[in-house]
């Protein structure tokens, strides 16, 4: 294989870059399922944790084997971010894009960043230095072009703004997964983190499921099956594994950098896919975005 000959930085950067793809992908999924049938947000959430639940299982059970068992505040956390994580934050993010387009969606999501920042001045003590206010001010004034953007293409304000709420809550949720993620990952080891954290997340969607959808909600036509098992291998499973690694050979600033990809890579698959317009304002809003994301990001 021509990639086994390949550096470690030049492997890493094309980890981050697949992995960029795939996370870009999700919401692309997301659209396409939804115009396929009419399957509410929960039922295709529990599709897409029930999917990718053998490989975490698999990834658990291996980096738990020989490590020492775990204590009662070590479930406290896993629950308290597992219930953040890929269970509240994707919820949230599947409801918002009942309403809005999918590259305002990633651009929204894009902001945890500089949320985290900001829950660090909040909660954690921290101060903001001049170069992080001015993260801040990007990302947001991006945002605003953006969503101007679905006001203008959609005539809904009602709708856009539904779905700006909930994506930014969605994002919120993220960033408050990242801001305890660290102290977890120090003491658990990243693969083990993930798996457990992903297998709290699975458990809440389907509590979730049970309480609020009947059984039958889970025949769907094939297309929301595909599009379900695509969303949890390639835009979940693959995704997180290939950041870890790209992490691993080029370190977290380069891949950062290299995420940033991302929400174009939405915007561009949202027009070639899903048929959404693409303006002058939008992409003008994403650029701002991502200035703000990396200033955020360097710092």
């Amino acid at each position: 294989m021509p990639w086994q000959h390949w550096s470690a930085e030049r492997l890493g950067v094309a980890l981050a870059v697949l992995a960029a793809l795939g996370f870009s992908f999700k919401a692309i999924f997301v659209k396409l399922a939804y115009a396929a049938a009419p399957v509410d947000a929960v039922t295709l959430l529990s599709l897409r944790m029930v999917f990718s639940l053998p490989v975490f299982l698999w990834v658990g059970f291996v980096a738990s084997r020989s490590a020492p068992p775990l204590t009662r505040n070590d479930w406290a956390m896993l629950v308290a971010l597992g219930l953040l994580g890929y269970y509240g934050a994707s919820i949230l993010d599947f409801l918002g894009l009942q309403y809005i387009s999918a590259g305002l969606e990633r651009l929204i999501l894009f902001t945890y960043p500089t949320l985290t920042l900001l829950i660090g001045v909040l909660f954690m003590g921290k101060s903001l230095s001049r170069g992080e206010v001015v993260s801040l001010l990007l990302s947001y004034a991006g945002i605003g072009l953006a969503f101007a953007h679905d006001l203008d293409t959609m005539g809904e304000t009602t709708s856009v703004l539904i779905g700006a709420a909930f994506v930014f809550a969605s994002s919120l949720s993220y960033a408050l997964y990242l801001a305890g993620s660290g102290p977890a990952i120090a003491r658990l080891g990243a693969a083990r983190f993930t798996a457990l954290a992903m297998l709290v997340s699975t458990l809440a969607t389907q509590v979730h499921f049970l309480a609020t959808q009947p059984l039958s909600a889970l025949l769907q036509p094939l297309p929301v099956y595909a599009y379900g098992a695509a969303m949890a291998l390639f835009s979940t499973v693959l995704p997180v594994f290939m950041q870890s690694a790209a992490i691993r050979r080029i370190g977290s600033g380069k891949a950062v950098l290299i995420g940033t990809l991302g929400p174009m890579l939405t915007i561009l698959f949202g027009w070639w896919l899903l048929s959404e317009p693409i303006s002058a304002a939008q992409l003008a809003g994403a650029m701002l975005v991502l200035a703000g994301v990396l200033l955020a990001s360097r710092r």
